[in-house]
This record gives C-alpha cells, structure tokens and sequence, in this order.
C-alpha cells in the first residue's frame, strides 16, 4: 500500500514538474489559498448534518463566543469578556459593538439567543446539543450582554461556547419555522451569512467552495483575498495537489505520506500532539458487544505498536483513554491497558461463553461472532479497516468490511446509528468534558455514538460539569477515565499527533492545532 502511494505521488511530480512558488521578497497582501476537506459541506453550524467536512468552512465563516488563542488559552471571539457567578449558574457575556453580519446588518445580542434557543429545543437536534443540556435559559440584557442561566454549574462552558459553535444571524430565518430550519437550503447549502473574517462567493457541489475576505470584519479585515476549499476526499490526490502547488496548506493524516512532502524546497512540514483519538465505536445495542469481556478482548487482539508502526510512521501514541496526555493535568496514566495478547484475548473470550466452531469462528447459543466493520473511506481506513480484520479473525471474530464514501457514511451509517462497529476518530475541545461523546443522553442525536450508557459513567460526567475547583474536576474526570479504561465505550486505538504541511509563501499560521488556526485566518498572509 505504502510503495503504491508513494510511487501515485512521485509519477504526479514527474507529470507537474516543479512546485510553483512565487518569488521570495515578493510583498505580502492578497493572493488566494486553497484547503482540501473530504465531503460537501454543510454551512450551519448547527444542523445535524454538520461534521469534520463542514468544520474549517465554518470556522472561518462563524464566530463562537470564544475561541482557542495562539497561547493556548480561551480568549474572546464574539465576546469580549465573560463573568461567573459564584453559585456557578450565571455566564455573562459582554459582546463586542460594532460587529457586522456580511450583509451589513448589526450583531447583536439577539442574535446569540436566537441561536441558542435552537440548539436548547431537543425538538431539532442540533448537532453538539449535548454540549449545553445544562443551559435553561438564555436571556438578552441589553444589545450588548447576555446572561446564560443554567441549572447546574459548567465548567467547561467556556470551551463549549467556542468549538464549531457559531452564532447564525436571527433575521436569516425570520420567515423560516423551526421545523423547517434544517431544510433552510438557501442558508444551509448556499449563501449563509456569518460575521466571519470571509464571507460566501461561490460553491458548487461536490467540487469547491470559494470564500472571499471580508472587509468589515471585526478583527481586522484578511489579508489574504480568497479561500478556496477543494472536495478531495482521497489523501492521494491531496498530497499530489499539494506537491503540484495546487493546494497551500493541508493535513497529512497518514503520515506514510510524510516522506512525499519533507525535504521539498518551500514546503514546510510540523506536527504537535493534539486532542484526538481513533477508535473502534461497538454498538452497543448489538448483543455482541454488550459483555465488557468481549470488548476487553477485542483490545487484547489487536497489536497497536506494529499498526501505528505501520501505519503512522510512529507519528502516534497507543489510547488508553479517550482524553489525551495534551489535557495535562486532567489526564490519568495510571489505568488499565492492553497490550497484545491473543491468549488473553481468547481466555475472555471464553470466559464470555464464546467456543471456537468447526471452522474456528466464535460461536454462543447457536450465534456465529460475525459483524459488519463500517468506515469511511478517507484517510488509512480502508487497509486499517483490512488489518482489523486480520486482527480479530486471528481470535476467532468474523468481521466483514462495510466501507463508503464520506458523505454516504455519514447519511446511511453514522447519523441514523445503522452499524454494528465503525471506525472512527474524535478530535474534542481541549477541555476534559465528554458529556457529549458518551453520556446517555447524548446516545440518539449526539456523538455518543456508540450508545453507551452506564449510569456510574453518567454520574461522574454530570459531576465533572458541576465542579467548580480545578481540583474537583482533576478528581472527577481520573476516576472516570479509571471507569472508561475497564468499561470500553470505545475501544481505543492510538492519539495521533497532527501533522500539518504548507508552502512557505504563507505566513502567519500560529502554532495551535489547524482547526483553531483557522480561526485566526485573518492574520495569515502571502508572501
């Protein structure tokens, strides 16, 4: 697979020629860039269709109220500054004055509420609602201040209000009913208005979307002219492009691919750890997996050093929680873990009433251990997925592959929860709240998407949200990565660092992760 790839990239280079770059000392301003996501995007950044193909077009034409600095704190986006009560249950946000929407009209606090009475009505399904079951009511003091009252404190409100949380403009649905927002498509698929640094100028399905700068914005208005973001969900033609000048700025997400890229004159190449792990989601409403014992011993079968050896060019760390070293103090090493262990793995097996059949496959009462293994077919997936298999079939699991494009993934797998298992990765806030990602409550319409429920891992995930020292919460999310690390709500791969590349052309990117770079993109410029 590797020597394929390479050998695809290297006859591109051969085809193109040379990286064309223009000439250094060439003087900053304008210019256009170009960023590849994986499927068509959706524009609201609340509709429940609304995933990692939309989020960097958002990003980029939202605003949340905070967002991620360039020092690595929370600093004020939309809101110019915030105060907490002392009981924890008042969040006042002072807005910025002045801003404006991209056709003109005034941001106001009106417009904060509106968008917060959609993602509050559990009617809709606004994508990421779990994130603010805790809000009870937003409430307007005056053009400039909102106040959200919640019914039990939340520390992590402050990263909550600033991931993929956009503000949307009240008078964009003023003749729209709410059961119709979704299908909004004038908002939702082609013109939406943000008060973001770049504003809508032209999108055509399943080829690009173009994004002009915006004079007014708020921050100061971009140097860069254009962004153009290219539907290229296959990593080779990403990395091709890229070499080809096509593309500026790009992720690398299977790292075989680093050695296309480092060492090519103006490329730039870095990597940072960041908030992300890749796992394989069980449903849990599948009787296969409801034993803890059996998701123990799917841990056990598999060898996570060779595959990130194989795989990531050692450019990751083996999970042994989904919260990552990158939260520091919140983060447990002192769980259980699973190293490859294939009599271990059997020996639970075993234990679960699983016995070989005639022909080595698991069978109990009759029922063979066969499921089907749903992915996406971006990234490594397809041979990861292939591996698995491998992995599991050595034990004794029957594991057939169900892969899809993106966008098919998405409608048909993810969102209706129609898979037995599926590979997948999450790259949260830097913040230890995974409310959104495993509490019950989130299982139907949130990213709990393995439906996990355990009312011991509920407890301490509402806890967690309750606690108002540094201290409580340190406790409170350890013993729940203890929990998570026996129950396995997702069996856990690897923590993948991030590895970004561009033309050194472009300037200005800080030293974050990529998705809370783009919210900086103003700052950026062309040499």
């Amino acid at each position: 697979m590797r020597v394929r790839i390479l050998a695809l990239v290297v006859g591109v280079l051969l085809v193109t020629g040379s990286l064309i770059v223009p000439a250094r000392g060439a003087p900053a301003g304008g210019g256009s860039i170009a960023f590849p996501i994986v499927g068509d995007p959706t524009f609201n950044p609340w509709h429940p269709r609304h995933f990692v193909e939309s989020i960097f077009v958002t990003r980029v034409l939202f605003n949340g109220l905070t967002k991620w600095g360039k020092e690595s704190r929370w600093v004020g986006d939309l809101a110019e500054s915030w105060e907490v009560s002392a009981d924890g249950l008042t969040w006042t946000f002072k807005l910025r004055r002045g801003v404006k929407w991209h056709d003109g009209r005034d941001f106001t606090a009106d417009d904060v509420k509106f968008t917060y009475d959609i993602v509050l009505n559990p009617q809709l399904g606004a994508t990421g609602r779990a994130a603010f079951t805790n809000i009870r009511e937003v409430r307007v003091v005056d053009p400039a201040t909102v106040q959200f009252l919640l019914s039990a404190p939340q520390a992590s409100l402050v990263a909550a209000v600033g991931v993929n949380a956009g503000i949307i403009p009240r008078h964009a649905f003023a003749n729209v009913a709410p059961a119709n927002y979704w299908t909004h498509d004038a908002f939702n698929k082609r013109t939406p208005i943000g008060t973001g640094a770049y504003k809508i100028r032209e999108y055509v399905s399943g080829s690009y979307v173009t994004l002009e700068k915006n004079p007014a914005y708020f921050g100061g208005a971009p140097s860069i002219d254009t962004i153009t973001f290219k539907v290229l969900p296959d990593v080779n033609a990403q990395i091709a492009q890229f070499l080809a000048g096509d593309l500026t700025i790009i992720f690398i997400d299977n790292p075989a691919l680093v050695r296309a890229v480092r060492g090519r004159p103006n490329v730039e190449v870095n990597t940072l750890p960041q908030n992300n792990f890749y796992y394989m989601a069980p449903n849990f409403r599948n009787a296969l997996f409801q034993d803890r014992r059996v998701r123990q011993a799917i841990m056990h079968a598999w060898d996570r050093p060779a595959m990130i050896k194989g795989f990531l060019e050692g450019f990751a760390t083996p999970a042994s929680s989904p919260l990552t070293p990158v939260l520091r103090n919140f983060f447990n090493p002192n769980v259980k873990t699973y190293e490859f262990d294939r009599a271990k793995a059997r020996q639970l097996l075993a234990e679960a009433g699983w016995r070989p059949g005639p022909d080595g496959i698991l069978v109990k009462d009759g029922q063979r251990f066969r499921f089907a293994l749903s992915y996406p077919t971006v990234q490594y997936f397809e041979p990861l997925a292939a591996l698995v298999q491998q992995y599991l079939r050595a034990v004794g699991i029957e594991a057939t592959l169900d892969g899809a494009d993106f966008n098919t993934f998405i409608a048909q797998k993810l969102l209706p929860r129609r898979f037995d298992a599926l590979l997948g990765w999450w790259i949260m806030p830097e913040d230890p709240d995974f409310f959104n990602y495993a509490h019950s409550s989130a299982a139907e319409r949130g990213f709990n998407l393995p439906m996990y429920s355990n009312k011991d891992a509920d407890a301490l995930m509402e806890a967690g949200r309750k606690a108002t020292s540094l201290a409580e919460r340190e406790r409170i999310y350890k013993r729940l990565q203890e929990l998570m690390a026996e129950d396995l709500p997702y069996l856990q791969l690897w923590w993948p660092n991030e590895i970004r590349a561009w033309h050194t052309r472009l300037k200005g990117v800080p030293p974050i992760h990529l998705r809370a770079a783009f919210q900086w993109v103003n700052e950026w410029r062309l040499e």
